[in-house]
């Protein structure tokens, strides 16, 4: 990506607004045209749920909310559910991964009793094997609580989970009339579709294949634990039709559309997120030592001639604009002042900034603060994202 009037736009939009360090910006315009694409291609009357680990910011989690119409996140860290819960008193959340009995319990029990009362009815838990759901039924019975789960299925991914339907069943036999814990569905990830080459039967051979298995699992299921039937990724989510026995899709990091996550079935989206930096020091490239270590090097091709330190740097990100900026292996990354190469008729200068995409959005989105919305050509806004922990 190398539009020069994008770029320039976005330059000067940050030097009005007085910024002079690194930050990350969501360029408004670009994710609403994505939302809408994405709405476009979704399957009617399947209802789309949030990863809110891919979007760790409540005004954003609140917008993507209002424009898919939709209700449901799905989280994986608790003090990030806790904080969900509390924004938005209709939501409801399952898990994307299990919380380990003990984190539970430490959370539960510091908690005010409605708002345990309240995560209990509002969350559903995620359970990977008969093991863990005999904890959580120890646990909601201590606690005097009472737990709603949906059961980790293995589709073909092999990250754990229950691997076999049988599994399953057999589990599922342990809390029958339970005032404990409540099974109320499933949840199948299937990020290793696109991954799958064509001699092993490719994308499309595995996708069939992981329809056929979800339903494999939903057939043990007995009809009052059918509620919540979920499936999907970002690089998957837009490619289910009607031949799913899943009745939602998960997706996070797509809207935003990090370098991790285009093409495929996210082709027609555009980059959302950005890291802008300002240069501190244009240079004549030197190594440290003797001088014809340098002059060694950039005959081999191994130094450039031109270069620059940015503020800050070593990101899970890419260079991006101006198009001749490029990582350098002999000076290495540096999280205080990277070095990158330039071409030798750079016209970058000190105090200009450069850009990059983030490769992925969780975690990235809560590395720089408050996060600068763009929107109509001006930073519009300061969204600051949820802590770590």
């Amino acid at each position: 990506m190398t539009d020069q009037g994008y770029f320039t736009g976005l330059e000067h939009a940050l030097k009005q607004a007085g910024h002079a360090q690194p930050v990350l910006v969501i360029d408004m315009d670009r994710l609403d045209a994505n939302l809408e694409l994405v709405k476009s291609r979704l399957t009617p009357g399947r209802p789309i749920r949030i990863v809110d680990k891919s979007l760790p910011i409540l005004p954003l989690i609140s917008h993507l909310m209002g424009r898919l119409e939709t209700t449901r996140i799905m989280s994986f860290h608790l003090p990030i559910a806790r904080a969900v819960l509390a924004a938005f008193p209709k939501a409801e959340i399952l898990f994307g991964k299990p919380m380990p009995a003990a984190g539970l319990r430490h959370a539960l029990t510091a908690w005010p009793a409605d708002e345990r009362d309240d995560f209990c009815r509002r969350a559903v838990l995620l359970v990977d094997s008969a093991s863990r759901l005999a904890a959580y039924g120890a646990l909601a019975g201590d606690l005097g609580l009472a737990f709603r789960v949906a059961a980790e299925i293995d589709i073909g991914m092999h990250r754990g989970g229950f691997a076999a339907p049988a599994a399953l069943s057999e589990a599922l036999r342990t809390i029958s009339g339970s005032q404990s814990v409540q099974c109320v569905g499933l949840m199948g990830y299937e990020a290793h579709v696109p991954k799958i080459p064509g001699f092993a039967g490719g994308s499309a051979g595995e996708r069939a294949k992981v329809n056929a298995r979800y339903s494999a699992f939903l057939n043990v299921l007995p009809p009052e634990c059918r509620i919540m039937l979920n499936t999907g990724g970002s690089n998957t989510a837009l490619g289910y039709g009607v031949e799913t026995a899943a009745n939602e899709i998960s997706m996070g990091s797509g809207f935003l559309l990090p370098t991790d996550f285009e093409g495929g079935e996210l082709a027609a989206l555009s980059p959302a997120v950005f890291i802008a930096t300002p240069v501190l020091k244009i240079i004549d490239a030197r190594l440290p030592g003797p001088d014809y270590l340098t002059s060694i090097m950039q005959r081999l091709g191994k130094l450039p001639r031109r270069g620059c330190f940015t503020y800050g740097g070593k990101w899970m990100a890419k260079p991006v604009f101006p198009p001749d900026l490029r990582e350098n292996s002999l000076w290495g990354s540096s999280s205080n002042q990277q070095f990158f190469s330039l071409s030798n008729d750079s016209t970058l200068r000190e105090d200009d900034f450069v850009f990059f995409r983030p490769t992925q959005s969780e975690a990235v989105l809560q590395q720089f603060g408050p996060v600068l919305i763009y929107q109509a050509g001006k930073i519009i806004d300061l969204w600051q994202p949820l802590p770590t922990g």
